[in-house]
C-alpha cells in the first residue's frame, strides 16, 4: 500500500541555523517554549527538549502559545512560540490581550505558501501572515538569511523582551526548503 507524505528535500541550506536560534534564546533566558508540531522547526524543538532548563508545551492550537506567553510573563518566565504561518490566523484575538496588558511576545513562524510551495491551501494564510501581526500591532522581521539569524532573533528578543513588544520572526520558506510530495510503501 501507498500513501502520499510531504518529506522535505536536501535542497535547504547546509548552515545549522537552528543551533544559531537555540543560542541565542537562551543567552535571552529562554525557560519555555510551546509550539504546534512543525518539521520546518523540528531541530530548535529537539534542541528545546533536551535541554532540561526549558520547559516544552506541544500545543492544541496555536493561540494557547500566545496565553502561555503571557502567563510565563507574569510567572517570571521568558518564553517564544513556534508555530507555522498556517496557524497564525488561528492568533489574531489572542495577540490583543499581549498588546493591550503590555506583554512580551516573542514567535517564530516557519513560513509556507511562498518559495516553492506545493500545496496550494498554504499560499493564501502565507500571503496574509504579515499583515494578519501588523494589524494587531505585532512588529514582523523577516529571516531570510542562515547567517542572520543570531542577529535577527537577538534584535527580536531585545525588542520583545526589554521593550515589552510583540514581535514576530518570519521564517523565509527557502530557509526551510523545498517540500515535495513523495511515495512511501508500508
Amino acid at each position: 500500500m501507498m500513501d502520499q507524505i510531504a518529506v522535505h528535500q536536501d535542497s535547504a541550506t547546509s548552515r545549522d541555523w537552528p543551533v544559531a536560534i537555540y543560542r541565542t534564546l537562551k543567552s535571552f533566558g529562554v525557560a519555555q517554549v510551546s509550539y504546534v508540531p512543525d518539521a520546518g522547526h523540528s531541530k530548535l524543538i529537539k534542541l528545546s527538549h533536551a535541554d532540561t532548563d526549558i520547559k516544552t508545551t506541544v500545543l492544541t492550537t496555536e493561540e494557547e502559545g500566545v496565553a502561555l506567553s503571557a502567563g510565563a510573563w507574569l510567572g517570571g518566565d521568558r518564553a517564544v512560540l513556534l508555530m507555522q504561518s498556517s496557524g497564525v490566523g488561528n492568533c489574531v484575538n489572542m495577540l490583543s490581550l499581549m498588546a493591550s496588558c503590555r506583554f512580551p511576545l516573542l514567535t517564530l513562524v516557519t513560513m509556507r505558501g511562498e518559495w516553492a510551495e506545493f500545496n496550494p491551501w498554504q499560499i493564501p494564510m502565507g500571503r496574509a501572515t504579515p499583515q494578519a501581526f501588523e494589524i494587531m500591532g505585532t512588529t514582523v522581521l523577516r529571516l531570510e538569511n542562515p547567517d542572520d539569524a543570531e542577529e535577527v532573533i537577538s534584535a527580536a528578543a531585545s525588542l520583545a523582551y526589554d521593550g515589552d513588544q510583540q514581535v514576530a520572526v518570519l521564517i523565509s520558506q527557502r530557509m526551510i526548503g523545498r517540500k515535495k510530495w513523495t511515495r512511501e510503501t508500508h
